[in-house]
């Protein structure tokens, strides 16, 4: 195999790593987004305890995601991201684990252990909101 062609899939291979990267990324925002539709619309019993929870959340989040964003520009060069259109979730609790689940599944992206210990911030943000909304009432 030439040398040229050697570049040109390693070339591919980051160019589609960094698409991947972007969407991951867009998504990070679009969930701390997500939460703070939910906290806005939080009402009835409990609803300070939700609402001081994910009030606490969107910020811890907020933050990681900033950390992991520009660790990743300076590990790869600029990206491309995109926030996807964001709703209002219907069921919080269930919102939470099911992205904590996609963060988890997409870790793969990050192989760099200090990248990997900044999305263990991001899910442990994730967990303390999960305790806080379920047991915390």
């Amino acid at each position: 195999m030439s040398t040229t062609v050697k570049s040109e899939q390693k070339e591919k291979a980051a160019h589609t790593s960094n698409k991947e990267l972007a969407a991951f990324i867009g998504e990070l925002f679009s969930f701390n987004s997500s939460l703070k539709l939910f906290h806005w619309s939080v009402t009835g019993a409990g609803s300070y305890a939700k609402h001081m929870a994910l009030d606490e959340a969107v910020a811890s989040v907020l933050d990681v995601i900033d950390r992991i964003t520009e660790t990743t520009y300076a590990m790869v060069g600029d990206l491309q991201i995109t926030i996807p259109e964001t709703k209002t979730p219907k069921d919080i609790v269930k919102h939470a684990s099911d992205f904590y689940n996609y963060v988890e599944k997409h870790r793969d992206l990050f192989p760099e252990a200090f990248s990997q210990s900044i999305i263990d911030d991001y899910q442990e943000a994730i967990q303390q909101l999960l305790y806080r909304l379920v047991r915390l009432q």
